[in-house]
């Protein structure tokens, strides 16, 4: 059953674009941000290969959370009432707790450790794929390198006293835990929610990547940017377990490459594609790049969330940071 709420009006709209007529070769995939975000440019990346690759196969994208906001993607995606769908990594949390490994601060804090974690086959990997789909009923068939996190504001953050007292948008629970050992107040939100909850000042300040603040325009609602780069954003892309089965094994063979084709491809280019976000943003925001010494003040501050989180996540969880670190 469907608990979360707008999930009435998105099967309106699905019936509205013809949905309702979708074969069981046709591959509908929910996307929250728009086509011209990197994660937009690699999805259709992966319509072009399948459907190059294999005629009877066809791929619709609705993109900018018209079906399914980020947090409803994986019931929707699970339950089959869509066949695809991408969303942050720390939508599985409800289910799968250690998926949030990637949000621990400072765990994956370069480059050479991101890549190597989130490489198909790695331990980290291996551990969380397979705890996804048996809790789920959704199969990652590939990541999507969103890039690392930072903070936007209304007032300069640049020292962890700076968050103090701050309502801080975040999207997943172990981001909000990070919230609240840097002193401040997390609300949980969608990326889709943002730039209206900035321009309304219901929030002081955003956890979010480059990307996403360059297209979502949040330098028109923010003038302030913080570059921590404390954590790592991973979304992914899934298909519904069910669907998935039902494709002939040629057919499960093209999802499958053209997954891993896109995800290198996107995987090598994300931090060439932040460093061009960051130049543009530039010249929109007052962008903080923080001092060792600053960068030290807030590892301190964040370091019980490593405990905190191996605590809330079990065995999981622990085998992910042994495979991590």
């Amino acid at each position: 059953m469907l608990r979360q709420k707008g999930f009435a009006a998105a099967m309106t709209v699905m019936m509205a674009f013809g949905a309702g007529q979708a074969s069981a070769e046709t591959i509908r995939i929910t996307l929250q941000l728009p086509e011209t975000h990197p994660l937009g440019v690699n999805l259709n990346a992966w319509k072009q290969c399948v459907e190059s690759a294999d005629s009877d196969l066809q791929v619709q994208i609705f993109p900018s959370a018209q079906l399914y906001t980020d947090k409803q993607v994986p019931e929707a995606v699970g339950s089959g009432a869509i066949e695809m769908g991408t969303a942050s990594l720390t939508r599985f949390a409800g289910s799968v707790p250690a998926v949030d490994a990637v949000y621990v601060p400072f765990l994956f804090d370069s480059e050479e450790k991101v890549k190597k974690a989130t490489a198909p086959g790695s331990a980290v990997r291996a551990v969380l794929d397979k705890a996804v789909l048996e809790e789920t009923g959704a199969r990652i068939l590939w990541w999507q390198a969103f890039g690392r996190t930072i903070y936007v504001s209304k007032k300069p953050i640049r020292v962890p006293a700076d968050i103090q007292d701050k309502k801080v948008r975040t999207f997943g629970k172990l981001l909000g835990w990070t919230v609240e050992a840097l002193g401040g107040a997390p609300t949980l939100m969608s990326g889709s929610k943002q730039f209206l909850a900035y321009q309304q000042g219901a929030v002081d300040a955003g956890i979010t990547g480059l990307t996403g603040a360059k297209s979502r325009k949040l330098y028109e609602v923010m003038p302030n940017m913080t570059l921590t780069f404390d954590s790592d954003i991973e979304f992914v892309a899934v298909m519904n377990e069910e669907f998935y089965q039902s494709l002939s094994a040629g057919k499960q063979k093209t999802v499958n490459d053209c997954g891993l084709k896109v995800e290198k491809e996107l995987r090598d280019r994300i931090f060439q594609i932040e460093t061009e976000a960051l130049a543009y943003l530039k010249t929109k925001m007052n962008v903080i790049e923080l001092t060792d010494p600053e960068r030290a003040q807030w590892r301190e501050a964040t370091a019980s969330v490593v405990e905190r989180f191996v605590e809330n996540g079990g065995q999981i969880a622990a085998d992910v940071i042994a495979a991590a670190q």
